[in-house]
């Protein structure tokens, strides 16, 4: 018989014997606090992997919008040095709040929570940023003309190519999502 390692179907199980007491020591308290952690556990990875792919949304939905501007509707591709702008944008999105918050902060006063998230977010962003943002390869023209009919979606997002570019403009090497790249095809492995 298979052993069941969800949380809801030991407890069913233990519920059809009718009330019974379970010894701390016993079999079935670590079957009950085996299930607890690995459902703890998997809700934990759901909640990291939901929070990342909704950065990554915002992320393209920023720059979605950038590009759609009134400004920027005749151009076909951007330059990487374009795309390193877009970013730093997008970095400095929150400055303004955050700038307020530290103006009306006391100077006795520890920094508020939302404060410390806002800075946290940033200082992630730009340590990224330092290192290689990822972000919409934009320097594709068909790339460019799928991001700006996209609808917002994240199964749409799969076939997204993304680039990762530093805060120099560069292309960071590797950092694409394609193989086809010729600069990622003049890397040898020895």
């Amino acid at each position: 018989m298979p052993v069941s390692k969800t949380l809801s179907k030991i407890k069913k199980g233990l519920a059809k014997k009718g009330k019974v007491t379970i010894h701390p020591k016993g079999r079935k308290f670590q079957r009950l606090t085996r299930a607890t952690l690995r459902e703890e556990k998997i809700a934990t990875r759901k909640r990291a992997h939901n929070e990342r792919k909704s950065n990554e949304l915002s992320r393209v939905k920023y720059i979605q919008n950038l590009i759609n501007l009134d400004s920027f509707k005749n151009k076909t591709t951007f330059s990487t040095e374009e795309i390193a702008i877009f970013i730093n944008q997008f970095i400095e999105r929150d400055d303004e709040e955050l700038n307020d918050l530290i103006k009306k902060r006391r100077s006795n006063r520890p920094p508020t929570t939302k404060q410390q998230m806002l800075q946290s977010k940033r200082d992630l962003e730009m340590e990224e940023f330092n290192k290689g943002f990822l972000c919409p390869d934009l320097t594709d023209i068909k790339n460019v003309e799928f991001l700006r009919k996209w609808n917002n979606s994240f199964g749409s997002m799969s076939t997204l190519k993304l680039m990762r570019i530093d805060s120099d403009g560069k292309q960071v090497i590797g950092g694409g999502l394609n193989t086809s790249d010729p600069v990622a095809n003049d890397i040898e492995m020895s």
